[in-house]
């Protein structure tokens, strides 16, 4: 007898009756809604089988899963540590207090960080779909956030790919002895060799940059037509993401292991080399040095709360498709804290690497201010000379110079000396003297105050310009940020293309072609002032309305009691009490101050953005005209628009409840399922399986419990013409209980 039959006796009767499981299943008490669970489990949510450690089917649900709980969490390290962990916290460090900013940090990371991360680690896991389908799950009327999430994902990735082309245009240019932004190029005038006005006026990597990289033109509206050569690295950058994702976890799982291990070599080998040169200790003493008074601005705790915000990656669903991929019993809250940690420390290494770095070159530009090596031969600088100067006319005094200074072989200690002693006895005409301090401390101040671009391709490849072996160390640092940002790139990506149709693989391929195209606004003349647009409204406001949500949808709609008792279910143990007042309280509010501080920015700081002046060879600030004002705040209205659209189509019943529909893995499951159980229905029945005719009707959806049977079920949902049609494994999302 098949092991799936029962036999029973009926009350008054000694005949035996053999009941198929479909029979009794069909007679099952219906589903309380009230008492549902966030699981997928059509039995209720008990722990899933243990399988082998391959990517391979779920044996659950047919969704894949990680090789190893390390695959796991490189890919989790990847998307979270990106670019910002190296362009973005430094500067922000330094602008706001020091080693003072640290301590805001980390408070903002334990109030909304961790909390929000393990509330995105434990839905995915527990629902295991992608951001789309979770939060059609959790609440169907907010079914938009995983549609804005998408959106926003999307934005990002078309300019964060731009930045990852960048680097790989200069990984290449990397290979040559001297690097080609170490001088400024000669330019012949007939017989007349003079060195090109625009870069004497700025600086050789500044030079560099805009005009041999970018070739920018002075406005937004000029576009200027294609940079083919960025375009081409587009096109490369794209090749590589696509390459990495094209089958899922299969293929980026394997892609981690090497991008997110690789940038953390690099920078122990620049902190090891940059301890090591001269002005380093002064370059990470200057980051270090707390300004206390600056630590209780609000300004200070608003980017605080914006970097921890962005840093772990919240909203962008890249977080919720990963976790999805795990064992419903995996320890999401020990990954949540362990990611943070590490993503923490990435950003506290990065800045020791970077102002070690750019102290070493505030020490060299400090020495120039007062000697300068020109030819390998030390001459002395204009301020030098305008004192030598000033000692042959008899402006100034030879008592004014202390006996121990000689000027052939003029040292920055000296030189300050004599500006002190010069700036005192000559109080009244000493402006009209024109000499400058030359202090490291100026020097300092002027390298921190850059960030992102400026900071990756101009400060740092200055720098890399005075190192022994500078072309291995500038190929050693653009490798590292294309492998940062190819672990970013990997979580978007995963994250657009995980709504339930990840097994096909035409969906990542489409995906890249399709964005390659649209990203082609990035590679003109004028791209990087899109890139700017795209930077600084495409996510900011737009994500932080959905982390809201996304917090709200499960500490206020599902339930933090639920929540709470779900997982407890899911990993063994009740998390600590402090997550229910974080999620419920702490972080929604913590979350309406960062939206309105947010908007406020908005309000005040006139749009525009920073444009290269060819002539002046300097940035001078632009206001967007009309037409890209419109385009600036089109980003923020597109990505936040499915969210009331959705809402009010499901609140009228025009758009059909998503919260249901399976992935097609599990389907496919099901189909070998239902096969199994039909043969062991006609065989009770006394019938050949080829004889037998199909029990009910192939095209009659399934209403949800209280319809007629689970083989009806099932042979409609796998049935090819009914592809298509709603299939309910669980209950409609139960009502709140707080």
């Amino acid at each position: 007898m098949p092991k799936s039959s029962k036999v029973t006796q009926r009350e008054l009767s000694n005949e035996h009756v053999t009941e198929s499981v479909a029979d009794l299943l069909a007679l099952e008490a219906p589903m309380d809604y009230k008492s549902s669970q966030m699981s997928m489990n059509m039995a209720g949510g008990g722990p899933p089988p243990i399988g082998k450690p391959d990517i391979s089917p779920d044996l659950e649900d047919g969704r894949p899963a990680w090789n190893s709980k390390l695959q796991y969490i490189l890919a989790q390290v990847g998307f979270s540590v990106g670019l910002g962990n190296v362009w973005r916290f430094p500067y922000l460090c330094q602008k706001n207090g020091g080693g003072a900013y640290l301590v805001p940090y980390f408070i903002l990371l334990i109030l909304i960080g961790i909390p929000l991360f393990f509330l995105e680690l434990a839905v995915g896991q527990r629902i295991r779909r992608g951001s789309i389908g979770v939060w059609n799950y959790v609440y169907p009327r907010l079914g938009g956030i995983g549609v804005s999430s998408l959106m926003v994902c999307g934005f990002v990735g078309l300019y964060y790919n731009v930045i990852i082309g960048w680097s790989i245009f200069y990984f290449f240019q990397s290979f040559q002895y001297p690097l080609p932004w170490s001088e400024c190029p000669i330019r012949r005038n007939g017989s007349q060799a003079i060195v090109e006005p625009e870069c004497e006026k700025s600086s050789a990597t500044t030079y560099f940059w805009y005009r041999e990289t970018l070739n920018i033109t002075s406005t937004i509206a000029d576009s200027g037509g294609l940079n083919w050569r960025m375009t081409l690295s587009l096109l490369g950058a794209w090749i590589i993401v696509c390459l990495a994702v094209i089958k899922g976890i299969q293929s980026s799982g394997k892609v981690m292991y090497f991008s997110s291990l690789f940038p953390y070599v690099v920078l122990f080998c620049f902190l090891v080399r940059g301890i090591f040169l001269k002005g380093a200790v002064d370059g990470i003493a200057h980051m270090f040095t707390p300004k206390l008074e600056i630590m209780l601005e609000p300004q200070v705790w608003r980017e605080a709360a914006t970097q921890v915000f962005f840093a772990l990656g919240l909203g962008f669903g890249g977080v919720i498709a990963f976790s999805s991929y795990n064992k419903r019993d995996n320890n999401c809250h020990f990954d949540a804290v362990l990611v943070s940690v590490i993503n923490f420390v990435t950003s506290i290494l990065a800045t020791l690497v970077v102002f070690a770095v750019l102290g070493f070159k505030a020490n060299v530009m400090n020495e120039k201010c007062v000697v300068d090596y020109t030819f390998h031969c030390k001459i002395l600088s204009m301020n030098a000379e305008k004192i030598l100067g000033y000692l042959n006319s008899n402006v100034l005094s030879q008592d004014l110079i202390p006996p121990h200074v000689n000027f052939s072989h003029l040292t920055s200690s000296d030189y300050a000396e004599m500006y002190g002693v010069i700036k005192i006895v000559k109080e009244d005409s000493f402006a009209q003297l024109g000499l400058e301090p030359c202090l490291l401390e100026d020097e300092l101040n002027k390298a921190g105050a850059v960030q992102g671009t400026g900071l990756a391709f101009i400060a740092f490849t200055e720098a890399m310009t005075h190192f022994p072996a500078s072309p291995f160390w500038s190929v050693m640092f653009f490798f590292m940020l294309i492998n940062l940002g190819l672990g970013s790139m990997i979580g978007t990506m995963t994250g657009e293309s995980s709504c339930n149709l990840y097994d096909l693989i035409f969906l990542p391929v489409g995906c890249c072609i399709v964005a390659f195209l649209c990203g082609l606004l990035f590679v003109q003349r004028s791209g990087n002032y899109f890139v700017a647009m795209f930077d600084d409204y495409s996510a900011g406001l737009p994500l932080t309305i959905v982390v809201i949500l996304e917090n709200v949808s499960v500490a206020w709609i599902y339930g933090t009691k639920r929540f709470m008792q779900d997982l407890e279910d899911m990993l063994g143990f009740r998390p600590y009490s402090v997550y229910f007042y974080l999620w419920k309280y702490v972080s929604p509010v913590c979350l309406l101050i960062l939206i309105f501080a947010t908007v406020v920015e908005m309000a005040i700081s006139p749009p525009g953005y920073n444009a290269w002046v060819q002539d002046l060879a300097m940035e001078r600030f632009q206001s967007y005209p009309p037409w890209a004002l419109a385009m600036c705040f089109s980003l923020i209205i597109v990505a936040m628009l499915p969210l009331p659209l959705v809402f009010i189509a499901r609140h009228y019943n025009w758009l059909p409840d998503g919260s249901n529909k399976l992935s097609v893995s599990y389907r496919k499951s099901l189909a070998k399922e239902a096969s199994t159980l039909e043969d062991e229905t006609r065989f009770i029945l006394g019938k050949n399986p080829s004889e037998a005719p199909s029990p009910m009707p192939s095209h009659r959806a399934y209403l949800g419990p209280g319809s007629t049977s689970p083989v009806e079920l099932i042979t409609n949902s796998t049935s090819i013409s009914g592809y298509g049609s709603g299939y309910q494994t669980n209950p409609a999302p139960p009502k709140s209980e707080s």
